[in-house]
């Protein structure tokens, strides 16, 4: 008896020392924006310009205007970002933002970062918000080579793989994104829609837009990843 005591308690301390933990956390509370900090242009000079992000029934809402970002106060890197979201009235647009860092890099509004489409009947599209990253097909998913940039006027826009992912306006979405090194992968209502890789970051805040319409986000957690081996795969 006293050696299989002994065997089970090595087992159990190897399995504590070898197995890698993914600690979860959610990023909003339900109860106010701590952690979170606001970059809204207008807010610098028209005084009765509000703060589109408001907590609400436990909920953190974009209400769309005036435009900018909810912004964390920490950078990350390495993690899965599990985000559930629906648009309460009007669909229309918005958007999560991983590896955002100098803050109003494009059009005086976004921060460099690889924008996470949420706009309704797009979700999913990546974006290239003054970075870059790349994918399969890029010409069918991008547009005509020498139109490719990451600044105005550029071809930013990089198609998601599928249609059809998203419910109805008014019901919830969930959305995950994994962005390991330099690889993002993103599902939408569990439909694989998106894989980028060499991005030209691997980490920095996360954000989320107010950019026209009117959103609701009841889940924001952030599981950590360790180093995964084959990650290229789906």
């Amino acid at each position: 008896m006293r050696i299989l005591a002994l065997n089970l308690l090595l087992v159990f301390a190897f399995c504590i020392l070898s197995c890698k933990s993914e600690p979860s956390i959610s990023l909003f509370n339900g109860k106010n924006l701590e952690g979170w900090h606001i970059d809204i242009p207008e807010m610098d000079t028209v005084p009765s310009a509000i703060n589109p992000f408001i907590v609400r029934d436990g909920m953190l809402v974009s209400l769309g205007v005036p435009q900018g970002h909810i912004i964390t106060d920490a950078e990350h890197e390495n993690f899965r970002l599990e985000i559930e979201y629906r648009f309460a009235g009007v669909p229309g647009n918005c958007g999560v933002l991983v590896y955002a860092s100098t803050p109003r890099s494009l059009y005086e509004m976004f921060p460099k970062s690889i924008e996470v489409q949420m706009m309704h009947e797009n979700a999913g599209d990546f974006w290239c918000i003054v970075e870059d990253i790349e994918v399969e097909n890029m010409l069918k998913r991008r547009g005509p080579k020498e139109e490719w940039g990451i600044t105005e006027g550029k071809k930013r826009r990089i198609l998601n793989l599928t249609d059809g992912s998203e419910n109805p306006v008014g019901e919830w979405n969930s959305m995950t994104i994994e962005c390991v090194g330099n690889k993002l992968k993103v599902w939408v209502n569990g439909d694989f829609v998106n894989y980028g890789y060499n991005a030209t970051a691997s980490k920095g805040q996360i954000a989320l837009q107010a950019e026209g319409s009117e959103v609701e986000f009841r889940k924001v957690v952030l599981t950590s990843i360790n180093e995964l081996s084959n990650y290229g795969d789906k």
